[in-house]
């Protein structure tokens, strides 16, 4: 059967092209491109409200993961004019990122062989205030139960901090600990914050954790990293497939699920998502952001700096 050269979707309002739909990006797994936009439409009811609003970096891999990869920041002259645009300020100018309003836009960028998107922790109308904090818990080495105890840990400071939490596999190594924010603080001081707990975490596991990024330096402990709270730094979204074999997928879960047997960062992938999107474990939790400033207080009172 002669294959068509370009697929075409009827997405909302949308007819989303889809170039070389049988394009192998995934050659061991046989996954396509068509196939990519596939799960990213069926995911889109949980993925898009994670997106709305927020500049995009884009991971693309015209080539498929053993090629090329490149990193997209500027939107290219070629995107339909139905997606979205937001133009945030960089260092010396400014740049226009991509923002994923729905799911047309989502199944375009799986057709532009957008693997992996990556999401700002802000919101594209308050870029320095993000309504989100990440911990990223990444192991030295494929250790998941080093990762799993990390996770405990963090959990547990957080809740001496009275800050709520979630969770989420990254589909890599490790894991994703967010805190929901207000949108009060400045991203400065929300990445001062990250440093502080994690350095708080460090010395409390100071054989298990370490903040130090060199891999040389962390002497087999698991890195706590807070690099992503940065200004216009980016965290892998929830549901985003990652360039590695098996095309696994960035997932979001509860914490009484973090003690499964079965649970490692690679757990779900596009060809098995399992019953990820029968229930939201992230159901509610940005009703009621936190403000750093108020649990950088109580940090500073729990350690006796301040």
């Amino acid at each position: 059967m002669q294959v068509s050269p370009t697929l075409e979707l009827h997405v909302g309002r949308h007819k989303v092209g889809v170039n070389r739909p049988e394009k192998q990006l995934f050659p061991e797994d046989g996954i396509t491109k068509a196939d990519l936009a596939d799960h990213y439409r069926r995911v889109a009811r949980r993925m898009v409200p994670e997106l709305r609003g927020r500049p995009l970096m884009l991971e693309r891999m015209p080539d498929g993961i053993r090629g090329r990869r490149f990193i997209q920041k500027e939107v290219p002259d070629h995107f339909p004019d139905w997606v979205h645009r937001a133009t945030v300020a960089k260092e010396g100018g400014e740049v226009t990122h991509v923002t994923c309003d729905d799911t047309a836009t989502l199944v375009y960028l799986a057709g532009q062989a957008c693997i992996t998107p990556h999401r700002w922790l802000s919101r594209a109308d308050r870029p320095r205030n993000p309504d989100r904090v990440v911990f990223d818990l990444d192991p030295s080495a494929d250790d998941f139960e080093a990762v799993r105890r990390a996770a405990h840990r963090l959990y547990e400071l957080l809740d001496e901090l009275e800050l709520p939490s979630a969770l989420m596999t990254t589909g890599s190594r490790g894991l994703h600990v967010l805190v929901p924010l207000n949108r009060g603080d400045d991203a400065d001081d929300v990445l001062a914050f990250a440093r502080a707990v994690a350095d708080t975490l460090a010395a409390r596991y100071a054989d298990e954790l370490t903040t130090e990024p060199r891999k040389d330096a962390r002497e087999g402990r698991l890195l706590i990293d807070t690099a992503r709270n940065g200004y216009a730094q980016t965290a892998v979204a929830p549901f985003a497939v990652r360039p590695l074999p098996g095309a696994p997928v960035a997932a979001p879960l509860a914490w009484d699920e973090l003690d499964a047997p079965e649970l490692t960062a690679r757990r779900w992938t596009v060809t098995d998502l399992g019953d990820r999107l029968e229930s939201d474990p992230w159901a509610g939790l940005g009703r009621h952001g936190h403000s750093v400033s108020a649990a950088g207080r109580r940090l500073r009172a729990l350690t006796g700096t301040g």
